[in-house]
């Protein structure tokens, strides 16, 4: 029943418009009708709860019937959320403070919410050069910025409440080799973990790179990339404009083949951190890589799909076997 309303409020808040749009797309690609591509993606929607955007991004115009049944869907994830995480819980995830103080012993960094204490800012203030500001509640990046200290400390303090902007944290220093990539933001791993019977497993990670701006989230200009379960890039990044790059465009950094440093310790990382809340049981984890070591930048309880397109690789399943190991989905 709760499938069958999901399809109901799926189908009534498509954007048909864009839909087509999409399907056109796909059409020159491929060389089909647009007809055909769009009952095809009524199908797939029917079937495999995929969305016209799961069409295009996990390639379903190239896949048989077998191999898109092991693709994690957005129907699909929606249904793990609302199995395995505790609602009640998610504002320690929402709430960028309240995670902090949760999660502390893995973020590596000191912080401060701006809680009508001047005195407080201007003490963090002074052994730092720079400070990250964020707001408490923002997504996709939203407010994130880095902000140099040598302005005038109540003023600045000002600005910050005025903006919202009441997070402050300590400027985290990227590894060497992460750098080498990209040095202007942090290029942070999303590791999706999921907690069963009381012990934690890693299922997959991703490698978000920063290109021309100060964070790296794909909705502000970043890119993402697969690494495997030793840390190693598989495929060339891809951006939000759907261009893919084997070398960063502006360090020409090789990407793929790309060895992630501490790779192994972040992974027993982002288990020991799943532990903490277990009653949500499958997070995305944001981890940097600092010169000290892996640590948490922020959890995500309602995590997106991320899943290698099949075009880069031979074997064209996707990540639900995986997940099914785990999961009774």
């Amino acid at each position: 029943m709760r499938k069958a309303v999901y399809l109901i409020k799926r189908i009534m808040g498509l954007d048909y418009k864009n839909m087509f749009k999409i399907a056109k797309k796909i059409s020159k690609k491929i060389h089909k009708g647009r007809l055909f591509i769009v009952m095809d993606m009524v199908k797939c929607g029917l079937k495999y709860q995929a969305g016209y955007y799961d069409y295009l991004e996990f390639e379903f115009y190239l896949l048989n019937s077998k191999e898109r049944s092991t693709y994690l869907t957005r129907g699909k994830n929606n249904e793990i959320i609302r199995k395995y995480n505790n609602k009640e819980k998610a504002y320690m995830f929402d709430d960028k403070q309240i995670f902090n103080e949760k999660f502390q012993q893995f973020l590596g960094r000191k912080y401060l919410k701006l809680d009508n204490n001047l005195e407080a800012f201007k003490k963090f203030l002074k052994d730092q050069k720079e400070i990250m500001v964020k707001p408490i509640d923002g997504e996709g990046g939203k407010g994130v910025e880095k902000i140099l200290t040598d302005s005038d400390a109540k003023e600045l303090y000002q600005r910050l409440i005025d903006n919202k902007q009441i997070l402050v944290e300590e400027v985290i220093t990227q590894h060497k080799q992460m750098n080498k990539l990209y040095d202007k933001s942090v290029n942070t791993l999303r590791m999706f973990t999921f907690v069963k019977d009381g012990k934690a497993y890693f299922l997959q990670a991703i490698l978000k790179i920063g290109n021309g701006g100060v964070i790296d989230n794909f909705s502000s200009g970043g890119m993402y990339t697969f690494v495997d379960d030793d840390g190693i890039v598989l495929a060339p990044a891809i951006d939000q404009a759907d261009n893919y790059y084997e070398k960063h465009p502006l360090t020409n950094e090789k990407i793929v083949g790309f060895q992630v440093p501490l790779f192994k310790e972040a992974i027993e990382l982002v288990k020991r951190a799943a532990l903490v809340v277990p009653d949500m049981a499958y997070v995305g984890w944001d981890v940097a890589i600092s010169e000290n070591g892996p640590l948490l930048v922020e959890g995500n309880w309602f995590p997106g799909v991320f899943q290698m397109k099949p075009s880069f690789k031979d074997n064209k399943e996707g990540i639900l076997p995986l997940y099914q190991k785990y999961m009774d989905i």
